[in-house]
């Protein structure tokens, strides 16, 4: 069996990844880091060969790839609703400290049973891996014994290796998934397996300040 190898790929830094809010499926840009952080990573992977490349329809992960294609000689091959990140609902646009003043019920609620609660508005984690996992497992078939690389978002990353290590979405917060980070997942005749994972030695200095755990949106 030829291995099919998955790239993924989270967007670049924006300014709502340095301010720690929640951008959920918000349409928002990257920030002038976010533009060289993509950038450099289109250079690392201009050494791959890359069959195709879809990736998310919101702002911030369709900029990435666009700027992943101009360094590597690439074109994009789709974009996808289903790649997009998990939605937040009314929470979106808000810090988590700002929704647990407005919303001390709803956070109650979510925090009971985070991997199937969702916000009011918004869709659980469960539901975002099912959809997730559904779109790369989709794109790797179509792509037999070749590279896709994925450009999607932390949440839809992070789902995707938990769901090939056996890690249950309530321990998540286990993997990290930095800005413009790549990991590699491969499918062989012994199932799916990690290569690679939250590699961003491509960026040099300009990886992304670690910030708190939640959210990753």
């Amino acid at each position: 069996m030829a291995r099919t190898r998955v790239f993924l790929i989270r967007h670049g830094e924006t300014e709502y990844n340095r301010s720690a809010r929640i951008q959920g499926q918000l349409d928002v840009e990257l920030s002038g880091k976010g533009r060289r952080q993509a950038q450099l990573l289109g250079r690392r992977l201009a050494h791959e060969e890359i069959a195709a490349l879809y990736a998310s329809d919101l702002k911030r992960a369709r900029e990435t790839a666009e700027m992943i294609c101009r360094e590597a000689g690439l074109s994009i091959t789709g974009f996808r609703e289903d790649l997009r990140e998990i939605k937040f609902g009314r929470w979106q646009g808000h810090t988590m400290a700002e929704v647990e003043e407005l919303y001390p019920a709803d956070v109650a609620f979510w925090r009971a049973d985070i991997s199937r609660h969702a916000p009011p508005g918004g869709e659980s984690y469960a539901a975002m891996r099912e959809r997730g996992w559904r779109a790369v497992t989709e794109l790797a078939a179509a792509h037999p014994g070749a590279t896709v690389a994925v450009v999607s978002h932390g949440g839809i990353v992070k789902a995707v290796l938990c769901t090939v290590l056996g890690i249950d979405l309530a321990e998540r917060r286990r993997v990290v998934v930095d800005n413009a980070s790549l990991s590699i997942i491969e499918l062989t005749s012994e199932g799916w397996r990690v290569q690679t994972m939250n590699d961003t030695c491509h960026l040099g200095g300009l990886t992304s300040a670690i910030s708190k755990p939640w959210p990753e949106a």
